[in-house]
């Protein structure tokens, strides 16, 4: 296990990387330790549960509302725990995305850690201190910005992902490539997943090297108010089209990459969108989708990201820089 400690903000946040399960136990006391996970990975992992207190949540984006984090108080009340204790996210992003939620609510604070059992949670939701819930279809409209104690990597969690998350998570992976590093975009495209789940060292290097990437990014702005944004490219319509279309993270982050590499070609000139379009299709990603746009203007107009008649859009000048352009109301509407 190598251990890579941050400042971000005021907190200092320990990556393990390349460790084992087995080594949460040298992290956090397993007496006032809650583990928080999801029936998926629960099932698939029964064994490493043994002797933790647990919490065990319905899967799936549908859950991460305000009715689990009731429940799941509950529960921690049940257990006895206080302010001492530590809860860890053991799974996805909507599981770390709950348990960095509670622990920030929870008694006023108390500590946390991640586990993260995806490539989507590895790279990037389990990074940033970001937390939060959804509000009807509202993508993490309540939430804190709050940073975990310590992330553990077991890249043997991998083993039992499906297909699906695997490119769900290769999205995010793309995205960071198209901001912010384009020798890691080359060396997507000379790839495959089926590369990367063959070979060991190049997945521990991808994931470290996507980690950093996130992490550095954080350092120079927790609070989003800069740099922070540019992680935000293809989520502003990702978003508005996950929840209400049923899609994975990824899918839906894919489609709103490809939008935002339109509109830089229009904007900006950028003149690799093909590329990009092609990287993605590469990792089995979609590019395009049929939508409503009635049912996704209102979300859009919603986002997080909108200020007054505009949103911050994250656009493309070339590959490996992005820019945050804002976007009226009224020409994203002619736009979509």
């Amino acid at each position: 296990m190598e251990t890579k400690t941050f400042r971000i903000g005021g907190a200092e946040v320990a990556c393990h990387f390349d460790g084992s399960f087995a080594e949460l136990r040298d992290l956090t006391d397993r007496k006032t330790t809650v583990l928080l996970t999801d029936e998926h990975v629960f099932e698939a992992h029964p064994a490493k549960f043994k002797g933790w207190n647990t919490i065990v949540l319905k899967p799936g984006e549908a859950y991460k509302v305000q009715a689990t984090v009731d429940a799941a108080i509950g529960q921690l009340l049940d257990m006895g725990a206080d302010r001492g204790w530590t809860l860890v996210g053991v799974g996805g992003g909507v599981v770390t995305d709950l348990a960095g939620y509670i622990a920030a609510i929870f008694l006023r604070g108390i500590r946390c850690g991640f586990v993260p059992t995806t490539l989507l949670g590895l790279v990037d939701a389990s990074i940033g201190g970001k937390n939060g819930i959804d509000v009807g279809v509202y993508k993490n409209l309540v939430g804190t910005i709050r940073q975990p104690a310590f992330i553990l990597h077991d890249p043997s969690l991998l083993k039992t992902l499906p297909d699906s998350e695997w490119r769900s998570g290769f999205a995010e992976v793309i995205k960071h490539a198209a901001i912010r590093d384009a020798q890691l975009f080359r060396e997507l495209e000379a790839a495959d997943i089926g590369f990367y789940k063959k070979n060991k060292t190049a997945l521990a290097e991808l994931v470290e090297r996507n980690a950093l990437l996130k992490t550095r990014v954080v350092m120079s702005d927790e609070r989003e108010s800069g740099e922070r944004r540019l992680l935000n490219f293809g989520h502003t319509l990702g978003h508005a089209l996950e929840n209400q279309y049923e899609l994975t993270h990824g899918e839906a982050i894919s489609i709103g990459m490809a939008f935002a590499a339109r509109l830089s070609v229009e904007r900006l000139g950028y003149k690799e969108a093909d590329r990009l379009k092609a990287l993605l299709q590469q990792y089995g990603l979609p590019t395009e989708a049929v939508y409503k746009k009635e049912k996704v203007l209102p979300v859009l107009v919603k986002d997080k990201k909108k200020q007054g008649d505009h949103i911050h859009f994250v656009l493309l000048e070339k590959t490996g820089k992005a820019v945050v352009t804002p976007i009226t109301i009224k020409e994203l509407d002619k736009m979509l």
